[in-house]
C-alpha cells in the first residue's frame, strides 16, 4: 500500500513513473554514432559505392550509365560461352602421332591474319590446333583436387599443433603460468597472421608450390583451433574430474577419461568447420603462388581469357555445394 498521503487520491496508473526511453543521453551518443559512421563511411569510400551502385541500378532500367554495369557485362559478355577444351598448336608438341590422337583429340587447321608493320599489310597464316574437348576442364579438376588436398593436409597440421597448445592453454590443466602464457601467445599469434600474408613468406622460403599454402593454412588455422580446444578443455564438466582425481589418478588420466570424451564431439565439429574453410581459403592462396586452383585462375585472369576464368569459378562454386552437402550428411548421422 502507499503511505504518501499525497497518493492516496491518485489512480493506480497514476502511482506509477514510467522510464523514458528516448533520453538526451541516447540522442547524444546517437548523434556521436552518425558522426563517427559518416567519417568511416568516407574513409571506406563507402559513399562513393553507395553512388556507384545507384548509378547502376538505373542503368539497369535504361535510365543512365555505369561503369559498373559496363564491367559486368564486359566480363560476361567474353566469360560465356565457357571453355571446356583444351587447344595447342601442334609444332608445339614433340613427338606428335597424328595416327593415334589422345581419347576424343582431333586437329583443326585455322587460317589466321597478322600484321606486317614492315610492308604495312596483313598476311594470311595457317595454324594446326590439337583439340581435347574436355581437355582443359580435365586441368581444372586436377588442379580443383589439389587445393582439396591442400585443404586436408592444413587441416591435419593444424590439428596436430593446436592439440598439444590448448592443452598447455587451458588454466586447469598447464603445468605453471609460464606455459600457458607462451602458449596462449602463440596461438594468438598465428591467429593474427592473414594466410595470405603468411603464404608470400612460405614461397619465399619453399618456392611456388602448395607447401607454402598448405603451412600458410596450418599456421593461421591451428591457432583458431587451439582456441576453441583450450576454452572447452576449460569448460568442461568438473563433477567427472574430480570424482577422477578424488580417487587418486593423476591429471593425465583425468585429461585422458574425464575430458576427453565429453569435449571429442566439439572437438569433431570444430575440425570439419576447418576442413570446409580451409579447402575454401587454397583456392585464394594460389593466386600468390602457394599452389592449388588460385595459381591457374590468377594466370587466366591477368591474361583476360574470362571464358576459362568462368569455368574455373562454376568448378570452385560445384565443389563448395557437395563439400557442403557431405558436412550437412556427415552432421545429421552424428546427431
Amino acid at each position: 500500500m502507499v503511505n504518501d498521503p499525497r497518493m492516496k487520491n491518485e489512480k493506480p496508473w497514476q502511482q506509477w513513473e514510467l522510464q523514458q526511453v528516448v533520453t538526451p543521453k541516447i540522442i547524444g551518443l546517437v548523434l556521436l554514432m552518425i558522426v563517427l559512421l559518416g567519417f568511416s563511411a568516407r574513409n571506406t569510400e563507402m559513399d562513393k559505392a553507395a553512388y556507384k551502385t545507384g548509378e547502376a541500378v538505373l542503368a539497369l532500367v535504361g535510365l543512365s550509365k555505369s561503369t559498373v554495369m559496363d564491367g559486368a557485362s564486359s566480363f560476361a559478355k567474353q566469360a560465356f560461352p565457357l571453355t571446356f577444351e583444351s587447344r595447342k598448336p601442334t609444332n608445339r608438341i614433340m613427338d606428335l602421332d597424328r595416327e593415334n590422337l589422345p581419347f576424343m583429340s582431333y586437329i583443326e587447321t585455322v587460317e589466321k591474319k597478322q600484321y606486317d608493320a614492315l610492308n604495312d599489310n596483313y598476311r594470311s597464316e595457317t595454324v594446326e590446333y590439337l583439340v581435347t574437348p574436355m581437355g582443359y576442364l580435365v586441368k581444372v579438376l586436377v588442379k580443383m583436387w589439389e587445393t582439396i588436398e591442400m585443404g586436408f593436409w592444413g587441416t591435419l597440421i593444424s590439428v596436430l599443433i593446436s592439440i598439444p597448445l590448448a592443452v598447455l592453454s587451458a588454466k586447469n590443466y598447464t603445468p605453471n603460468k609460464f606455459f600457458y602464457l607462451s602458449s596462449r601467445f602463440i596461438l594468438s599469434f598465428h591467429r593474427a597472421m592473414p594466410e595470405l600474408i603468411v603464404a608470400l613468406f612460405f614461397v619465399l622460403m619453399y618456392g611456388f608450390g602448395p607447401i607454402a599454402g598448405i603451412f600458410a593454412l596450418a599456421m593461421h588455422t591451428s591457432g583458431v583451433l587451439g582456441k576453441f580446444f583450450a576454452d572447452e578443455i576449460e569448460n568442461a564438466p568438473k563433477g567427472p574430474q574430480d570424482a577422477l582425481l578424488s580417487s587418486g589418478a593423476n591429471k593425465l588420466k583425468v585429461l585422458r577419461y574425464a575430458v576427453l570424451p565429453q569435449v571429442f564431439p566439439s572437438y569433431v565439429g570444430y575440425v570439419q568447420y576447418i576442413l570446409e574453410r580451409n579447402i575454401r581459403t587454397a583456392t585464394v592462396l594460389g593466386m600468390v603462388g602457394a599452389g592449388g586452383i588460385g595459381m591457374e585462375l590468377k594466370g587466366r585472369w591477368d591474361m583476360f581469357s574470362y571464358s576459362h576464368v568462368a569455368t574455373i569459378l562454376l568448378v570452385i562454386l560445384v565443389t563448395v555445394m557437395l563439400l557442403e552437402l557431405i558436412s550437412q550428411r556427415i552432421r545429421s548421422k552424428s546427431m
